[in-house]
């Protein structure tokens, strides 16, 4: 691997103008084929094989007209303090109101409050549903303002107006100040680390570069694909985070090979050849486990993986063409104003031996601090983590709805004013879907649910059935006495299905509960039935490959358990934050409740392939040192010497990155923006600094032994460059010497 990325390096060196047109012209037709899509349309979650599916299923087949319907709005009325919105006035507002809807184009359909008992039992609060011809994402200005514009005269009017449901849902777009604050964060970080204005910019401007090219690819397919505005933020967030830290590592390993004496085109040669081999593999575990959440069943997971790792692997080819392309345009300003300044005629009295006469860096000072008492650092560091890990207990997993939303959105607003004049469980009602297809009397079944499910604790109201136009189906709405996420809710979805399992059994007909809630409900415990097993596939996955590239056995499992320490770790904040509300207020979150429940596997998924960026890039060198004769202490300062603040600073890049999501107004991004950058700090500065040099410490020689048999298996993917390592570096006399004398096969 690491010959052919030599020669793949050298090739983007010296045809720089050609990759640099070629990515142009790549991110011009992918901003072309977006400004041309149609615009995507955000999806409910679905979760295939789940009762709830079923029924929803079940509804698209028998009442295909009520499924047909667009965006719907809520207007909720309430009256002023001591009054009653059935009051004349108030009466005659509410109906102005809804009179100054019709007519629109995209206006279907305005219920009237006081003829479908959507009045509360103490006549103070009211509401209308409004139904629309097109989806929310196809909503027209014009449309949602005749909405408002109708709400403010009831405003007017002296009653309180909020609005609810889809109709003012706006798509979640990335741009927000926090944002633009991460990337600043990351910017510094790159000027400090580097030393030069030019190869942070050259950094930036490929990861920019990738992002706006997968942005662009995954809106342009948001409709064949059904990709969501969540899975082009999730695109946009890992892109840009390893965008710039794969760009970082192999600038980093350009200019320790153009310090080592080697020519322009040669040292970005071996920069592809050897940190651009960690960097494929790197990509290619986050590519694996985020194609991997595929497994889990859930569409929209499914869909997030695979944008995310359409964004990977756009990161991985631009930092491997495109980052050595730009080191033959920018030359030598590349390089720090230091080695510059030495480079030039007359200052070779500034050339020093790379370490021997250097004073230790931080990275060496720490490595030898940790080497001096590796039994006291892994014990702190492995009870502290597990001390913050510990909320992990607790995590229960939801989907968030208006009531996680800011108490300033009108969405939320209306929430609440629904909870306190119908209560906390009409803002999720469970639907009921009887198919008596198969029963003998359709009726006196549908008469036995309604019974069955009016008997069950916990009920506040039945609806009436409505029967499909075959007579084969009829719906029935329960509304529950407690609120959609809490517990209750859980066990009186359980228990209505108990209930009606009996009538299924006499009658033959299927019952199946859905609803919003009843959905959430399934997919949280199917996302909680496939978080072990996709847990221990992907730490099998991560023991197999460090396997074949450390070639050692001890050291893939302290990676694997270092990752779970880390994970753990990450769940453990994001349940403080989330669920416990620590610290809330400073991440703007103003309703606690259950975690995300596609979170955690999410999290385990990208975390995954981020812990092995830091575990290979930092190893590498320390094999390297081993393999050529360092001692196991050496080798583990040689590590930290060459490559500590490198991934020091790629691990504050990324924390930045995803912290700048963190204050977008979207619960599902707000949760990844803490949890990824909770899991980055822990695993880069925690477990790969601290507790990795002190089992390697520890372990000694053992840690790099591999069985022989698995010696003669394994297959050598020299990631380190053994073969490029061997090879005498070209002088300005002789610049194409060395690969003329690579074998094609590499090693």
């Amino acid at each position: 691997m690491a010959t052919f990325l030599y020669r793949m390096g050298r090739w983007a060196f010296r045809r720089r103008r050609l990759v640099s047109g070629l990515w142009l012209g790549v991110l011009v037709l992918a901003g072309i084929a977006a400004a041309t899509a149609p615009a995507g349309q955000e999806e409910d979650l679905s979760m295939p094989g789940t009762e709830s599916q079923k029924a929803f299923d079940l509804l698209d087949e028998r009442f295909p007209q009520s499924n047909a319907q667009g965006a719907e709005a809520r207007l909720v009325f309430q009256a002023p303090d001591g009054q009653r919105v059935t009051a004349k006035e108030h009466r005659a507002a509410v109906e102005e109101t809804l009179d100054a809807l019709d007519g629109g184009d995209q206006f279907a359909s305005a219920t009237d409050p006081y003829t479908t008992d959507a009045v509360s039992k103490d006549g103070t609060i009211a509401y209308s549903t409004i139904t629309y011809t097109a989806d929310a994402v196809d909503l027209t200005g014009p449309t949602k303002a005749a909405l408002e514009d109708a709400a403010s005269q009831a405003r007017d009017a002296g009653l309180t107006v909020e609005i609810g449901g889809s109709a003012l849902e706006a798509e979640v777009a990335p741009g927000g100040a926090t944002e633009v604050v991460g990337v600043l964060v990351a910017a510094v970080v790159l000027v400090l680390t580097l030393g030069s204005l030019v190869a942070a910019g050259l950094s930036l401007m490929t990861a920019f570069l990738g992002v706006a090219i997968a942005f662009g690819l995954v809106t342009a397919l948001a409709v064949p694909l059904g990709l969501t505005s969540t899975v082009a933020i999730l695109a946009l967030m890992l892109g840009l985070a390893v965008g710039i830290d794969y760009a970082l590592f192999i600038t980093s390993r350009y200019r320790d090979e153009r310090a080592l004496g080697s020519e322009p085109e040669d040292a970005a040669g071996r920069a592809v050849g050897t940190a651009g081999s960690a960097v494929v593999f790197a990509g290619a575990t986050v590519f694996i486990a985020l194609v991997g959440l595929g497994v889990v069943g859930v569409p929209e997971l499914t869909k997030m993986g695979l944008g995310g790792a359409g964004a990977v692997a756009l990161a991985v080819l631009v930092a491997l063409t495109l980052v050595p392309a730009l080191f033959g345009f920018f030359g030598e300003r590349v390089l720090s104003r230091a080695a510059r300044k030495a480079a030039r005629p007359g200052n070779e009295h500034l050339h020093r031996a790379p370490d021997a006469m250097a004073r230790p860096g931080l990275g060496t000072r720490w490595a030898r601090f940790v080497l001096r008492r590796p039994a006291a650092v892994l014990l702190v560091a492995g009870l502290g983590l597990g001390a913050v890990a510990l909320p992990t207990l607790s995590l229960e997993l939801g989907l968030p709805g208006d009531e996680s939303k800011p108490v300033e959105t009108t969405q939320r607003r209306a929430y609440d004013l629904l909870s306190d004049g119908f209560g906390p469980g009409f803002n999720g009602p469970l639907t009921v879907v009887v198919d008596t297809a198969k029963s003998a009397d359709g009726q006196a079944t549908t008469d036995l649910v309604v019974k069955a499910v009016r008997a069950v604790d916990g009920v506040a109201s039945v609806g009436d059935p409505v029967l499909s136009e075959g007579k084969d189906t009829a719906v029935l709405t329960a509304v529950p006495q407690t609120a959609p996420n809490s517990g209750e809710t859980k066990d009186l979805v359980h228990a209505i299905r108990d209930a009606v399992s009996g009538v299924e059994a006499d009658t033959g007909a299927d019952i199946l509960v859905t609803g919003t809630t009843a959905l959430n409900i399934d997919i949280s415990e199917a996302m909680s039935d496939a978080l072990l097993p996709y847990l221990t596939v992907v730490i099998g996955l991560a023991v197999l490959l460090l396997t074949v590239v450390f070639r050692s056995i001890l050291v893939p499992v302290k990676a694997a358990l270092g990752f779970l320490l880390s994970v753990g770790a990450a769940f453990g904040v994001v349940v403080a934050v989330f669920q416990w509300g620590w610290a809330a207020d400073l991440v703007g979150i103003e309703q606690t409740g259950p975690v995300m429940s596609l979170m955690p596997i999410l999290i385990i998924g990208i975390v995954f392939g981020l812990a092995m960026d830091y575990e290979v890039f930092l190893l590498t060198r320390m094999r390297e040192a081993y393999v050529h004769g360092a001692s196991p202490d050496e080798a583990v300062v040689n590590g930290f010497r060459h490559s500590g603040r490198v991934v020091a600073a790629a691990a504050v890049i990324m924390i930045s990155v995803f912290a700048g999501f963190i204050g977008m107004n979207s619960p599902t991004i707000q949760t990844m923006g803490v949890g990824l950058a909770a899991a980055v700090a822990f695993d880069a500065f925690v477990v790969r600094m601290a507790i990795a040099p002190a089992v390697l410490a520890l372990l000694g020689h053992r840690a790099w032994w591999l069985p022989p048999i698995l010696n003669r298996v394994l297959p050598n993917v020299d990631i380190e460059g053994e073969a490029l390592s061997r090879r005498a570096r070209p002088t300005s006399t002789d610049p194409d010497a060395a690969v003329s004398r690579l074998p094609v096969g590499g090693r």
